[in-house]
């Protein structure tokens, strides 16, 4: 009876090898997809490229589909813009929204906080699109001047939309320090607010680095919230209350109804925008494992 059990354990209904091969496929299966998506993009943008000329692409300041001017210069500007001042607005609220929870926090605050602003990640970009164009975008032209839809008003509610990424990351970057490293602060005489500030700040930097690349990511690549607020101007944008456009936006706005030279020349802008966001994931990738091995290096 007992061989019959043995028996009947040694035949799974999929060997560990099996197992193996299609976890391994799965994973390689990413890799394919992005693979697809490169050459789609690439295929479809180099034509347009080729026929304006790189150089004349990225820097022209005209974008005129009806007149064959194809120049993305603006809307790289804009995408610049309005990423880094969400990433001036988002970047200290969550880093004070991290530090609370993790460090200052009841647990039970924390267990009920955390979780909701988690739940900021679930809510659809249309909504915190409209609420801008309801609430933010008046409020701007009533107080501030222009016509309200502003590389300011995308900035605040791209800022607001990473806030989930960038607190979820370095909150737990900040647990994973080692408790040992408060011990040892406390002992030196260390106030608590000394110890977050010159201890877990310092070693938790690889992750809140990388949650911040990741938020960066998020601002630089969301569509329908800016499209709401910004302006949708094809001009480089000179203050912070002037429309915008970003490469995303361009996209969106045009592929419905483009043909022809005018349609590559927006998988070109995608091939751009591709190319900026694969730069900013190769620089998470590598600065996150060095500052990882520094940290290290400094706890021995």
């Amino acid at each position: 009876m007992k061989e019959q059990v043995l028996t009947r354990k040694r035949r799974p209904g999929l060997s560990e090898k099996g197992v193996e091969r299609v976890l391994t496929a799965i994973a390689f299966s990413s890799i394919a997809v992005l693979a697809l998506i490169t050459v789609f993009i690439f295929v479809g943008g180099i034509p347009a490229i080729a026929k304006t000329g790189l150089w004349s692409f990225v820097s022209g300041h005209r974008w005129a589909p009806s007149r064959q001017a194809f120049g993305i210069f603006p809307m790289i500007v804009g995408s610049l813009y309005v990423t880094v001042g969400a990433l001036i607005i988002g970047v200290p609220l969550s880093l004070a929204g991290a530090v609370f929870l993790s460090e200052v926090a009841p647990p039970n605050v924390a267990r009920v906080v955390k979780p909701a602003i988690e739940l900021l990640a679930g809510i659809p970009s249309v909504i915190y699109g409209f609420i801008g164009l309801v609430i933010l975008v008046p409020l701007i032209r009533d107080h501030l001047g222009g016509p309200g839809f502003s590389v300011l008003a995308s900035s605040i509610v791209l800022g607001i939309m990473i806030l989930p990424t960038v607190i979820s990351i370095s909150y737990d970057s900040l647990k994973a320090v080692p408790a040992y490293y408060r011990d040892g602060s406390t002992a030196l005489g260390a106030t608590k607010w000394q110890t977050i500030y010159m201890v877990l700040l310092p070693a938790a930097r690889s992750g809140i680095l990388a949650g911040v690349i990741l938020g960066m990511g998020r601002a630089i690549g969301e569509t329908m919230a800016v499209i709401m607020v910004a302006g949708n101007a094809t001009q480089v944008p000179g203050s912070l209350l002037a429309p915008v456009r970003t490469l995303t936006s361009n996209i969106a706005l045009e592929m419905g109804y483009a043909a022809g030279l005018h349609r590559q020349a927006l998988f070109g802008t995608g091939v751009i925008l591709f190319v900026i966001i694969m730069i900013l994931s190769i620089l998470a990738s590598l600065t996150t494992p060095a500052k990882g091995r520094a940290r290290r290096g400094a706890a021995r």
